[in-house]
């Protein structure tokens, strides 16, 4: 089994429903109950994220995240970035800290690193223009990200970029999404992702933060059963997100199975009242979405 649970659905600067960040969890075996994963992997880890996984081990079937009064990092297997937003990015500071300096470790145990995978053009930057400054200097050295994460980089293919695999089932294909044009499109590496399962053959499509691209994506969400799609609610110029007018625009079948995420503050406006009825609605907080039985 393979579940979806959004630590919290808001945009970048969402104040009531936390940023956008997303824990993966797979079972071989077990009830989902009642067993901790056997595998788990974030997908990102913003500002917001350590608060809302904070009140998230506290929620049932969640218990396995906590180590008394704050998070147990360790437990937190693999993160995947998508892009060096800090939505996407704030919170991995806490989290490298937590597993290297203060959740519980004897003399003969090393720190726990977790798996950090991304592909090889965001890697070559996250550490130095994005989290060095903070986490390079320790007590007598200096750092690197090599001493708080296991880097798994992924490299570029005639088809995109090498997958990689959770629990030996689920197969998570990357795409280049068009968030951030500086010149032309996808100079800035973003990224969503394509969930499959190996053995059924069904996938779920992720968006990522990305502008309106259907044209690119279609196929993909066409083979999809489930759809998580960031949208941005209100018109602006120049935006970095697809708006919901745009998305508005796709066909009726890929549109029932689209949730939503990445949304203001503003989403429960009544004017957005239609989004229930067109859409297969908004992505809910803290609340686990089976991907694969």
């Amino acid at each position: 089994m393979l579940t979806l649970t959004f630590l919290g659905v808001g945009g970048a600067f969402a104040k009531r429903n936390f940023q956008s960040n997303v824990l993966i969890e797979a079972w071989s075996t077990g009830s989902i109950d009642r067993e901790p994963p056997d595998d788990n992997l974030l997908i990102d880890f913003g500002c917001t994220g350590p608060t809302a996984l904070h009140q998230l081990k506290d929620k049932p079937g969640f218990e396995y995240l906590s180590a008394g009064r704050v998070v147990d990092y360790n437990r937190v297997r693999r993160v995947f970035v998508t892009h060096q937003h800090a939505d996407h990015i704030g919170g991995l500071e806490e989290l490298a800290f937590m597993n290297a300096f203060t959740l519980p470790k004897t003399k003969s145990t090393k720190p726990f690193k977790p798996q950090l995978i991304s592909p090889a053009n965001i890697l070559a930057d996250l550490w130095d223009t994005s989290l060095k400054g903070g986490m390079s200097p320790t007590l007598g050295r200096y750092a690197l990200l090599d001493d708080y994460f296991r880097i798994r980089a992924l490299n570029p293919t005639p088809d995109g970029h090498e997958s990689f695999e959770l629990a030996k089932r689920y197969r998570f294909e990357v795409f280049p999404t068009d968030h951030v044009q500086i010149e032309r499109k996808y100079d800035w590496p973003s990224y969503g992702l394509t969930i499959t399962d190996t053995r059924s053959g069904e996938s779920v499509f992720f968006s990522g933060d990305t502008r309106f691209d259907f044209d690119a994506y279609r196929d993909r969400m066409q083979q999809a059963r489930m759809i998580f799609h960031d949208v941005l609610l209100d018109d602006q110029e120049k935006s970095v997100h697809a708006s919901l007018r745009e998305l508005r625009t796709m066909p009726a079948d890929i549109k029932t199975k689209t949730v939503l995420y990445h949304y203001g503050d503003n989403w429960d406006d009544p004017s957005f009242s239609f989004i229930s009825d067109e859409f297969s609605g908004y992505a809910r907080p803290h609340e686990r979405y089976v991907l694969f039985g």
